[in-house]
């Protein structure tokens, strides 16, 4: 079985494919209509088939796993890769990769290029960044938000799935000023997925299974994606409260988000802002006042539900988001991106409903 292509199909490579990340892409990439998949890279697993890491490929055609480094950038005549490789591995390979095949477009749905100022990389990541030149052109991937510059970029840096899911949540509360920037709390919670696919000892079914624990407390690197994008919208800075939670299930993240609102505002009012914003989004629903989101709403899909519900105090709102981490969060969105960057509808190969139950 292969993807229906249409006549001039988009090449397309998935840098890193055998981790939980590249299969998901897969996953959407093997029934769109506009793309071919010509090349897969996955070091350790080079020579093998697909098939032989993620059985649920078997049915397909697709090209071997091969490694990185034998890769002909020129000669494969990409336009686009998907680079899903380790933090701290990407800045390189994409700089080669740039290079070698200057037309080609990039998204990196590492943390490689998210942070605009390398200093601050440096800071959070513990390494100096490989290519602060290139840092220059990255736009940053929140889709809905960055729409345009995304549609006109050569290398999108695809958000982090905790950093998307409140960031929908509250940029256009911020850019409507219609909260205040300093008292934001943020508490996520995640599916095991989001810690990838390495064996873990603190990942293993009985470390994860019938617990609940925080983790990242008070230093998660998501704070640096999030104090830059809350700050963009808000014009000033921001340095924001985010707890993320490990929780034992597969996939999905919930936030939920205490806010204040400013100038008389009331719950109901930020609502209608966030109902306005999302009018017309394909991916990014917000639920009727006073309801908030379940993780099954999404499961699966690159849909976001937003919902937002009064607290018990005057002046004060309940904001909750849940995204796929796998979908939304990271491959989803990239293949949203993708197809802003290459002329292609924006909705096209993201059709999926939800997963329930």
């Amino acid at each position: 079985m292969s993807a229906i292509l249409s006549e001039k199909a988009k090449k397309i490579g998935v840098l890193g494919a055998s981790g939980y990340t590249g299969a998901e892409l897969l996953r959407l990439l093997i029934r769109h209509p506009g793309v071919e998949i010509v090349l897969l890279t996955a070091d350790r697993r080079a020579g093998q088939a697909m098939a032989d890491v993620f059985p649920q490929f078997t049915p397909f055609r697709l090209p071997p796993l091969t490694a990185l480094d034998t890769a002909d950038w020129a000669a494969l005549g990409l336009d686009l890769a998907f680079c899903a490789l380790p933090h701290g591995t990407t800045q390189k390979v994409v700089g080669e990769l740039l290079v070698r095949a200057p037309e080609t477009k990039v998204v990196d749905l590492s943390a490689d290029f998210r942070l605009a100022d390398p200093a601050a990389y440096g800071r959070w990541y513990g390494h100096a960044h490989a290519a602060p030149d290139l840092q220059k052109e990255a736009v940053y991937g929140l889709t809905e938000i960055h729409r345009d510059k995304i549609a006109a970029a050569r290398l999108v840096a695809n958000p982090g799935c905790y950093t998307s899911c409140a960031e929908l949540a509250l940029i256009p509360l911020l850019r409507a000023k219609a909260i205040d920037p300093d008292e934001i709390v943020i508490d996520a919670k995640s599916g095991v997925t989001g810690a990838g696919r390495g064996l873990r000892e603190d990942l293993l079914f009985a470390e994860v299974s019938e617990g609940f624990h925080a983790y990242g407390v008070g230093h998660h690197r998501h704070m640096a994606e999030l104090d830059q994008e809350f700050s963009l919208a808000a014009g000033r800075e921001v340095v924001v409260s985010f707890t993320p939670h490990l929780v034992p299930m597969n996939r999905g993240i919930l936030s939920t988000i205490y806010i204040r609102a400013v100038q008389g505002a009331a719950p109901q009012d930020l609502h209608a802002l966030l109902s306005k914003f999302y009018a017309n989004e394909p991916f990014v629903h917000v639920l009727s006042f006073g309801k908030l989101p379940q993780t099954h709403y999404v499961r699966g899909s690159n849909l976001t539900f937003i919902g937002v519900a009064a607290d018990r105090r005057r002046g004060r709102a309940i904001i909750g988001s849940a995204l796929d981490n796998l979908t939304k969060g990271a491959s989803g969105q990239a293949v949203q991106n993708m197809n802003l960057m290459l002329g292609l509808p924006e909705t096209m190969g993201l059709d999926q409903v939800a997963l329930f139950p």
